[in-house]
């Protein structure tokens, strides 16, 4: 028997970027909010500091950050005449768990989406017409978002100088600056931060891509390229390049994670509790199924409670908001046979891809010496900022030299024919370690029939509820993109002087054995019909609007970019339509 609480005016599932923010936003607009975080309480100090928060074994390759799949697993399979199985060990994709979240462990890559992105479908069709995107992939499923651009653009603005990006600004209410991004939306004025120190990776591939007549621009950072205090007062310092980012928290308030820009204020705020340790088992629905009352869940001791709430934030990683939705009954499942339902509708993830280039000797990289993102790219291929009329496809990829990281388990570059151990592959890895450029493409991800999430008949979690489902691979149209994207990659390797070119595209299937992006997406995804959407265009639940869904989950299918940026400006969005609409007349937004 759950033991009652009392009640108060909000609940938030999860604590990492959007809990934190949702708590920040709703206790100062006078709101008692109470956060719930299945795993522990971590600060930068004493938490995040050197030498443990170095160690590669713990955090790169046994996942110390990572959701526990040992109590809480998620099943894969390609498609859906297959039987899933537990993902018992995260590759893929990573979860975090803690709090801050997966906001902890980022690499600092801050993007926004482009215009065209929001207004995804429509844009599509008054460029190429419906035959057009039939023959790009008949089961594709993308749609609009319900929101545009201009209406998130303050959010960004906002959401950048709370985290503090650094930057070169392209395009300010529509003038294009020299050394910006050409391509980018337009903003309101500059990031907050001058761009980072650019390695000398960056600077080879910036004249390769010049050569060849592309617009290479730095890579927006929240990894700080100086000191600075953001609008709550919060101090940050700036990066050192050590070279841990993505995978490992900043031990220098370096990165803009919810320890360094929110956390700090929102604790001490006497209207906001934080409970961890906390695994809530369901949101509660009154005898009506339109009104949630709250939410159960479990401590760290095993303890069951109810915690009464009027508001019901899920704030948790993408795929944990679907499967809470689906745990909660809240919204129809997703039918692919039917293509009827919502939750768990329109997965979708990142295309990935690359090329290595291996130097001559003369060339020294000194790779060790990086940024979490402090690459030099292009975007002359992302998104439809290339005529796609004869290509086949929808969609496209940024290109670029970012690199992460030197560090000693994982970056081991070989050419092909290099014996996988021994002593000819140690000396190739001496030879090529401060030698080998990699360029990085990541691209769109369609949302097709095909693609979905629900719940896994077989397999339970540690308290005896059904595992996320998971069912994907990519569509080929998504293919053919990441193949065309490969060639120019190639083609800027030449340029760049490689000696020896190794050309990296998608390809079928997908594998969750291998790393390739966490910006895991949709499956509770936003829009302006119920009947092709979980959350309206303020993310609130079309079926019970006291339960809102922030996140990446609302995406209809992956923008070309790193996203936690466009989810920062989309909870900003949310919260304000809560503070300054639903409190004063609660009920349906849209």
């Amino acid at each position: 028997m759950a033991t009652r609480l009392k009640p108060v005016d909000a609940v938030t599932i999860g604590v990492g970027l959007t809990g934190s923010l949702a708590g920040l936003e709703l206790t100062g607009a006078g709101l008692t909010v109470v956060g719930l975080e299945r795993g522990a309480p971590r600060d930068t100090v004493p938490d995040f500091q050197s030498p443990s928060i170095h160690d590669e074994l713990r955090f790169s390759i046994r996942k110390a950050m990572m959701q526990d799949n040992v109590k809480v697993a998620v099943t894969f399979r390609n498609t859906s005449d297959q039987t899933a199985l537990p993902i018992r060990r995260w590759e893929s994709f990573l979860p975090g768990q803690g709090l801050g979240g997966s906001f902890v462990h980022w690499n600092g890559q801050s993007f926004r989406a482009q215009v065209a992105d929001f207004i995804y479908r429509t844009h599509h069709l008054e460029r190429y017409g419906q035959k057009f995107l039939d023959a790009c992939g008949p089961d594709l499923t993308i749609q609009d978002w319900g929101v545009t651009y201009d209406e998130l653009e303050p959010c960004y603005d906002r959401f950048e100088y709370l985290i503090g990006v650094s930057g070169t600004a392209g395009n300010i209410k529509g003038k294009i600056l020299p050394g910006g991004n050409p391509f980018e939306a337009p903003r309101s004025r500059n990031y907050p931060n001058p761009a980072q120190k650019e390695p000398y990776f960056g600077a080879i591939f910036r004249k390769g891509a010049e050569s060849l007549g592309y617009h290479p621009y730095p890579q927006p950072s929240s990894n700080l390229s100086r000191p600075y205090t953001n609008p709550l007062g919060l101090k940050m310092e700036a990066c050192v390049f050590c070279g841990f980012c993505e995978r490992y928290a900043c031990e220098h308030y370096a990165k803009g994670s919810p320890q360094t820009t929110m956390l700090p204020i929102l604790l001490k705020n006497p209207k906001y509790e934080l409970r961890t340790g906390c695994e809530v088992l369901r949101i509660n629905l009154d005898s009506t199924g339109k009104k949630a009352t709250g939410v159960t869940y479990v401590d760290a001791a095993g303890r069951e409670f109810e915690q009464p709430a009027e508001l019901v934030l899920i704030c948790a990683f993408p795929l944990n908001n679907v499967r809470t939705l689906l745990l909660s009954k809240i919204g129809k499942p997703y039918d692919p046979k039917t293509g009827e339902g919502v939750v768990g509708r329109n997965y979708s993830y990142q295309t990935t891809g690359g090329t290595i280039v291996f130097m001559d000797e003369s060339i020294n990289i000194n790779p060790f010496m990086a940024s979490g993102a402090s690459g030099t790219m292009i975007d002359d291929f992302s998104g439809d900022n290339f005529d796609h009329k004869d290509l086949g496809f929808i969609g496209g990829a940024y290109v670029g030299a970012i690199m992460t990281n030197g560090r000693p388990i994982e970056f081991h570059p070989t050419p092909p024919g290099t014996p996988r151990w021994g002593l000819e592959w140690k000396k190739a890895v001496a030879r090529h370690y401060n030698h080998t450029i990699v360029i990085t493409q990541l691209g769109t991800s369609q949302s097709c029939r095909a693609n979905y999430l629900d719940l896994d008949p077989t397999y339970k979690d540690a308290w005896g509820r059904p595992l996320l489902r998971m069912t994907f691979d990519f569509p080929e149209n998504d293919i053919r993109m990441s193949q065309y994207i490969a060639d120019k990659g190639e083609a800027i390797a030449r340029a760049m002087g490689g000696k020896t070119i190794v050309r990296v595209a998608t390809k079928r299937p997908y594998t969750t054995t291998v790393y390739q992006s966490t910006h895991n997406a949709g499956g509770a995804v936003m829009g302006t019909d119920p009947k092709t959407s979980v959350v309206n265009r303020y993310l609130q639940c079309w079926d019970v609007p006291n339960v809102f869904s922030l996140g990446g989950a609302a995406f209809p299918q992956n923008i070309t970019y790193n996203y936690s940026l466009t989810i920062g400006a989309l909870t900003y969005w949310a919260l304000e339509a809560i503070k300054n609409k639903y409190l004063k007349s609660p009920g349906p937004l849209a």
